[in-house]
């Protein structure tokens, strides 16, 4: 089971949704009404529309490294982790990410970017995201 599907189904059950609400969100954010059916990018949307819907997924254990207080790094991790979502890293994403700001801002660290340098890197991801979800 992909982990998308999988978190579809534990948000329905979070968020207590009856079948039929739960099928009308499907249909208005991929147009398919069983999650099966969809392909990786469009539940990925859906697993985006449960949390703006409120779904919290739970925390799973392992290796903890504080969140960046920087809003932006953390929005350059977040869209890296959606690109190895997809599929799009050859290697890990922190590993992946820290090469990316490496080769177009001369930075080795993305918590050591300013979000002057961070922002266009913002959006080189964003488009890269925008491709594969296109």
């Amino acid at each position: 089971m992909s982990r998308y599907l999988a978190q579809i189904h534990i948000a329905k059950k979070d968020l207590a949704l009856d079948e039929d609400s739960y099928r009308a969100v499907l249909k208005r954010v991929a147009g398919k009404s069983s999650a099966k059916d969809l392909s990786e990018a469009q539940r990925l949307r859906v697993v985006t529309e449960f949390k703006r819907l409120g779904w919290e997924p739970k925390k799973q254990g392992g290796a903890f490294r504080p969140a960046s207080s920087k809003g932006y790094v953390r929005k350059l991790y977040a869209l890296a982790k959606n690109l190895d979502d997809l599929g799009y890293w050859e290697a890990p994403y922190k590993e992946a990410l820290r090469s990316f700001v490496k080769n177009r801002s001369d930075v080795d660290d993305p918590e050591w970017l300013t979000y002057d340098q961070a922002t266009p890197l913002i959006e080189a991801l964003k488009e890269i995201e925008g491709r594969l979800l296109g």
